[in-house]
């Protein structure tokens, strides 16, 4: 990460500079090379404009720089190791090092792996120009070489590391979207089958007054019941404890299609036999309850069938979940509900198929895999 603050700015500059210590070199050289006071003059202003330029390239790589310039500051500082290697002596060699170093910080690694030989071997030629210069070449080849290619391995890493930063914060985001999608499907089974409930039985308790006192009475009552399971249902689904089970969606069912007046044919018993895992049978309950919702809400049907079994097929053991009806053919489009359903089935590896049943009515049918030893 870029530094943001004067002190991140100054541990990184003073991590920088500590590896200037090995321009001592051409600093005492300067001092006590018997130069000429013109020559000394000159060196030091190239020596301090080369370090200003070495520091810039390095300090400067967590921005993004046009390659070209930073290939052009490289040979910009390549020029000045070379003439001051040249004009000042072979102390003067180790600033190769430097320029190596500098290039596999600043530039991308398919031009450094390049640029680092590269400056290895212009330390090569220019230690053969200068006199005695071959006896500093064995002790700078290689750090010129290993400190270009670890600068290309950090600038790698570095890379890497912002990356996975990003993928993190990537799947982080995907989480929570899926966190809220989950949260409302919850809400949308829950609340879309209670609500069509409550709207079922307000009408029923509206037409059956003044006439039917009683009757009326027993409707709201109903519909307190029904509101305060919804706001149970909510709480839980909120809190991420609730699970669906067949035999409540069943019972709930039940209640929902006699309130319609619609004849209901559910299963009696049989659904304990099936000891199908957790995951499953809420998926199974949330397909029950989003098709009974459909059945009361558009069918406009006289009958409802609901058969729920596990039979083996070439793909393995299923676990089947089929809802019919004699009405109108339920609902135009797939909307929420059946979309969220979908994803509920695929979650554990299930299919869902919803359509036209002959001439009149509606079948969905729900099936998912059972594991071996799951359903007997």
């Amino acid at each position: 990460m870029r530094p943001e603050t004067r002190r991140h700015k100054a541990v990184k500059l003073t991590w920088t500079g500590l590896w200037l210590f090995y321009l001592s070199a051409p600093v005492v050289d300067l001092v006590r090379g018997g130069h000429s006071t013109g020559a000394r003059v000159l060196g030091g202003l190239g020596l301090a404009a080369f370090v200003t330029w070495y520091l810039i390239l390095v300090l400067r790589t967590a921005r993004p720089m046009p390659v070209r310039r930073v290939v052009l500051s490289v040979s910009v500082l390549a020029a000045q190791a070379t003439l001051l290697s040249l004009t000042l002596g072979r102390e003067w060699l180790v600033l190769f090092v430097y320029v190596a170093i500098s290039s596999g910080a600043a530039l991308p690694g398919e031009i450094s792996r390049w640029t680092v030989p590269g400056a290895t071997a212009l330390l090569a030629v220019t230690a053969n120009a200068v006199p005695d210069g071959d006896e500093y070449l064995a002790g700078l080849l290689i750090p010129s070489l290993m400190g270009g290619f670890a600068m290309i391995g950090v600038r790698a890493m570095i890379r890497t590391t912002i990356e996975l930063r990003q993928a993190r914060a990537t799947v982080a985001q995907l989480a929570a979207n899926e966190e809220r999608l989950r949260m409302a499907r919850d809400l949308h089974d829950l609340l879309g089958h209670s609500l069509s409930l409550i709207t079922l039985k307000s009408e029923l308790a509206g037409r059956m007054l003044p006439d039917q006192p009683e009757a009326a009475a027993r409707q709201v009552a109903d519909i307190e019941q029904v509101s305060r399971q919804a706001l149970v249902d909510v709480r839980e689904a909120v809190s991420g404890y609730r699970r669906a089970t067949l035999p409540g969606e069943l019972a709930g069912a039940r209640t929902a299609l006699t309130a319609a007046g619609i004849l209901a044919d559910l299963p009696a018993d049989g659904v304990e036999e099936l000891e199908l895992p957790e995951e499953i049978e809420s998926a199974l309950a949330w397909a029950l309850r989003e098709a009974i919702t459909n059945v009361v809400r558009h069918s406009g049907a006289k009958r409802c069938t609901v058969r729920l079994a596990a039979t083996q097929t070439l793909a393995g053991r299923m676990a089947e979940l089929t809802v019919t009806d004699d009405g109108a053919g339920g609902p135009s489009a797939a909307g929420n509900g059946l979309t969220g359903l979908r994803e509920r089935l695929a979650a554990v590896g299930g299919t869902l198929t919803a359509g036209v049943a002959g001439k009149t009515g509606f079948r969905l049918q729900a099936r998912v895999p059972v594991p071996l030893g799951s359903a007997s």
